[in-house]
């Protein structure tokens, strides 16, 4: 699908019966070889306050919560990954909720630590995770300008920001109406520079929030068209809605099966060139379905650290993941959090700052 239209995806993603199965086969034919990777990382929530109040989240604290992280002390991020380094982990997840010094308890505690706002404390654990350990940053920060992703890019192996969905439409809805960092054009926005930057980037839809089929086909046309402009999307995660009880959501049904597997493989149509990642621990009984369907990495998994996002899903451990994809005839193997691609010599000076092309010795 060179130039794929808003109809020939809908077509798709409308697919029924044997139309679905042979939709699956077209998927696993872009597949590059027989390899499914995943990254091995340790997981660094540096704060769970957020100015988002999404529907379906289960992250975000009120700072008055008992359990609330207003921030992660240094000592405690370094602990985590230097206890990750001894796992042979590569990959340092940093994540926080977006916008969270615009808290005053939030913004105090970072400047008690001496610095002015959360992405210098990020830049410096990020730098600190380079000089101190083997393990190489990705971030997911959340909506930043231009310049604070430059100054990102400088002590970070690649980046991320889910777009979730393009549609205007929920922002009227239960899923984000109380999340004004959710505003499709802002997360557009974000994604197409760090494409102008030559950030390698991971983003994603999340499946099941209220959007229809066609804003499913929209919102995968907008990454195609950045991916065609910019080319440094190098993984789409999709991620299907899981009812959590506590949130304002609870009420509302997950995608179904088929639903997945049609976006799955949809994607992987779209997207030969990029990586395709379904979240094993949020489908523990089906991955194998979606490595079927087209799916070919399988994000990070950490030894120490749970998912601090999905807390009630579990990584599943290297063994069980292992067997899942030896009885499909794949080979799982591990790869760091910036993918094969952009390690080449003709990439690497350009999407990879001087650091860190020095730290994976390129």
């Amino acid at each position: 699908m060179s130039k794929p239209s808003k109809k020939d995806v809908l077509s798709l993603l409308n697919a029924k019966c044997d139309d679905i199965i042979h939709l699956m086969a077209a998927a696993n034919s872009k597949r590059c070889g027989k390899t499914i990777t995943y990254s091995k990382n340790v997981f660094l929530p540096l704060t769970n306050i957020c100015r988002n109040e999404c529907g379906y989240c289960t992250f975000k604290k009120d700072v008055n919560d008992p359990n609330a992280t207003i921030l992660m002390e240094p000592h405690d991020v370094m602990k985590n990954i230097t206890l990750a380094d001894k796992y042979g982990c590569r990959e340092a997840l940093f994540t926080f909720g977006e916008h969270a010094d615009e808290d005053s308890s939030v913004k105090a505690a970072i400047e008690r630590l001496g610095f002015g706002n959360m992405l210098e404390y990020l830049h410096f654990l990020c730098s600190e995770t380079l000089n101190q350990t083997d393990l190489l940053p990705h971030s997911n920060p959340g909506i930043l300008k231009k310049s604070e992703l430059k100054f990102l890019k400088e002590v970070n192996a690649s980046m991320g920001l889910m777009l979730e969905t393009t549609s205007s439409r929920l922002m009227k809805t239960i899923a984000h109406e109380k999340s004004p960092g959710k505003k499709p054009e802002l997360r557009i926005k974000t994604i197409e520079n760090a494409g102008k930057l030559k950030i390698p980037f991971t983003t994603g839809l999340l499946i099941g929030i209220g959007e229809t089929v066609e804003e499913r086909a929209e919102s995968l046309l907008e990454i195609r068209k950045l991916q065609n402009r910019y080319g440094h999307i190098q993984e789409i995660i999709i991620q299907n809605f899981k009812p959590k009880p506590g949130i304002p959501m609870e009420n509302y049904r997950e995608p179904s099966l088929v639903e997945m597997i049609k976006m799955m493989a949809v994607t992987k149509l779209l997207f030969p060139d990029v990586g395709v990642q379904v979240p094993p621990n949020l489908n523990r009984y089906t991955t194998s379905i979606f490595l079927m369907a087209g799916a070919d990495d399988l994000g990070g998994v950490s030894p120490i650290t749970q998912d601090y996002v999905n807390p009630d899903a579990p990584w599943p451990d290297l063994d069980e993941l292992k067997g899942i994809t030896e009885e499909l005839g794949f080979e799982l193997a591990e790869r760091l959090p910036v993918y094969p691609k952009f390690l080449s010599e003709d990439l690497s000076e350009e999407f990879l700052s001087e650091k860190i092309r020095e730290k994976i010795d390129l």
